[in-house]
């Protein structure tokens, strides 16, 4: 199942408000809801036998790593995360509302930019749990990216890698047709596309499809009612810019 929500108001609207969360300013090892640095080559080993997942939104963050993870503990419970540099794609938001009333992220191909991103490295007993919370509610599809420029903070480079992409699309930014919205919690170089924090891609939302309601009503309604959120997805698809990412092969959704 996915991790439970707040119950109250406010605890949910900070979750909202406060997606992708905080990431470390390096490479680090999440352990029992606490992390401490990692150093690149000499730890090297922790890596051995793990998949390499591309955390690009919330997964990067240990606060939404402990919510996927509390359950274990700990050698168990290890991901090395470490950060890295994705060359020639951007972050930026998805096309849909998550249940927890966040606009949550994906990837887009943007030629010329390199995005920081982090990589999971997860065992095979975690990864069912990680697609539990990714694939059980139909917005994203797990998959390899083959081909890319992943170059990790110890300098090591990567060709191939696994990702949750988005189902629905990405964002559509108005103020430029068939562009989307990059998200500018998420740091990168020769960024090509408008980057946009959390509230403000929530107000978009607003504007665009209750303009009456005041934001935090918004997000607690689309929270609230299921029914009313899976419409709201609906017309963000039918708007959404399609997604690019060459090389991504679908594995499962």
């Amino acid at each position: 199942m996915p991790w439970p929500l707040p119950s109250s108001d406010q605890a949910r609207l900070t979750l909202a408000k406060g997606y992708p969360y905080a990431a470390p300013a390096g490479s680090y090892l999440y352990r029992d809801g606490e992390t401490r640095a990692l150093d690149g080559g000499a730890e090297a080993a922790l890596l051995r036998d793990r998949v390499p997942v591309i955390a690009h939104g919330s997964n990067r963050a240990p606060e939404q790593l402990h919510r996927k993870f509390s359950h274990l503990s700990g050698a168990a419970s290890e991901i090395p995360v470490t950060r890295a540099l994705l060359a020639d794609h951007d972050v930026v938001y998805s096309a849909h509302m998550t249940r927890y009333g966040a606009v949550s992220a994906t990837l887009h191909a943007a030629p010329g930019t390199r995005v920081t991103v982090f990589v999971t490295w997860l065992h095979e007993a975690q990864l069912p749990r990680m697609h539990e919370t990714e694939l059980g509610l139909g917005n994203y599809g797990y998959g390899r990216m083959s081909g890319i420029s992943l170059t990790l903070e110890d300098g090591a480079e990567i060709a191939e890698a696994y990702a949750y992409l988005s189902v629905h699309g990405c964002l559509a930014d108005p103020e430029a047709e068939s562009a989307p919205l990059a998200l500018a919690a998420v740091p990168a170089q020769r960024r090509r596309h408008r980057a946009v924090d959390q509230e403000s891609a929530l107000t978009l939302l607003r504007d665009r499809h209750e303009p009456s309601a005041e934001l935090d009503g918004m997000i607690l309604s689309n929270i609230a009612d299921t029914a009313k959120r899976r419409g709201l997805i609906k017309a963000l698809q039918e708007a959404a810019v399609p997604w690019e990412v060459p090389g991504f092969e679908l594995l499962q959704r």
